[in-house]
């Protein structure tokens, strides 16, 4: 059985596992595989937030905008596409783009079209809101989950390919498990989230500033291929379980650690539904996380709920993946957004100086 973290980044443990070596997984899983040559990704969460549904398709609009620019050189090598609307009833078109090299991600963000478009003072004219919340982990970062081994998502869809069925899943604690950087680290936070620029309240430009070891999840869901019984299952017994510990992270996460929670559903280019979705979940630390999901009843439900069926299942496509970063390698920027947006609602006020 394969080990989730690949041989070229394995090194001598200073801090163990939760399992013994001869545990065996409940089903099998899989993570993706990359090549020695990739050392550091990016992902960047491209936002347009709109209030209404008379300005959707001005939103929609914005939303080419940023992916007609992906087209230039050193554009990101995977991106996809999706809304949802937030708490404040604000709806969210959200591109998320993948690229394997951050020097190709500098050069893209650089080059005059992609920028003098986002520093244009047009945008703050525009009636809607913009964000761009891009993160950059190494590969000893961040760890994935696939229930199946084609056609990944997310990371996985920059990645060369898939392991053997891997011995880190089905017990609490397997996620950390599958970070080759704990081996050696506790991957504790350190700092706040800081205003660096800008007022929330105020709209305009906002900057916020991340801190060591914030963590983010994204977990996904695409039913698209189902049928039948495992259709039903997912839509009327999986699915509502899911929404609502997601909406329990978006209206009280602030509580237990959560930044930020967005269920999100994918569409096309003319904001047309696709049978896919996913959460993106911002976190202070990979413990807290960890916590929710090891104690917290709406996740708990969730965990049950899945293993109750997960015998039923053969086409649900089921997956996550898990980051952590270093301060310097985050960027969250704001154009008129709503204060409760993002990383604003938890950051303070950097000091004078």
């Amino acid at each position: 059985m394969d080990s989730a973290i690949p041989p070229h980044l394995r090194c001598p443990r200073t801090l163990s596992r939760r399992i013994a070596d001869d545990y065996q997984p409940p089903f099998p899983m899989w993570v993706a595989r990359a090549g020695e040559d990739l050392r550091q990704v990016v992902m960047a969460y491209l936002g347009v937030q709109f209030q209404g549904e008379e300005k959707r398709d001005r939103a929609l609009a914005g939303l080419r905008r940023i992916v007609a620019d992906f087209s230039l050189e050193d554009g990101p090598d995977h991106h996809d596409l999706t809304e949802h609307r937030d708490a404040q009833g604000y709806g969210n078109l959200i591109v998320l783009a993948y690229w394997r090299d951050p020097s190709a991600y500098r050069r893209w963000l650089s080059s005059p079209i992609v920028s003098d478009w986002w520093t244009s003072q047009d945008r703050l004219k525009d009636g809607i809101g913009y964000f761009r919340e891009i993160v950059a982990p190494r590969v000893d970062q961040f760890e994935t989950l696939y229930a199946f081994t084609n056609d990944f998502p997310g990371v996985g869809s920059i990645m060369e390919g898939a392991s053997d069925a891997i011995q880190e899943h089905g017990y609490w604690g397997s996620m950390r498990d599958r970070f080759p950087l704990s081996q050696t680290d506790r991957m504790q936070p350190k700092g706040r989230l800081r205003i660096v620029t800008g007022n929330p309240h105020e709209g305009g430009r906002v900057l916020v500033e991340g801190h060591d070891a914030l963590a983010l999840i994204r977990s996904g869901q695409d039913w698209a291929d189902t049928d039948g019984n495992e259709r039903r299952l997912y839509l009327e017994e999986i699915e509502p379980t899911l929404r609502s510990g997601m909406d329990f992270l978006r209206d009280h996460g602030q509580d237990i650690g959560c930044y930020s929670n967005r269920y999100v559903s994918y569409i096309d280019l003319d904001g047309n539904p696709i049978e896919k979705s996913y959460n993106i979940g911002h976190w202070r630390s990979l413990d807290l996380l960890e916590r929710w999901a090891e104690s917290h009843p709406t996740h708990l439900r969730i965990f049950v709920t899945f293993f109750r069926v997960v015998a039923k299942l053969s086409k649900l496509r089921l997956y996550h993946e898990v980051s952590v970063f270093d301060a310097g390698h985050q960027t969250y920027e704001y154009v008129n957004c709503h204060p409760q947006t993002g990383m604003m609602r938890d950051a303070v006020t950097a000091p004078a100086g």
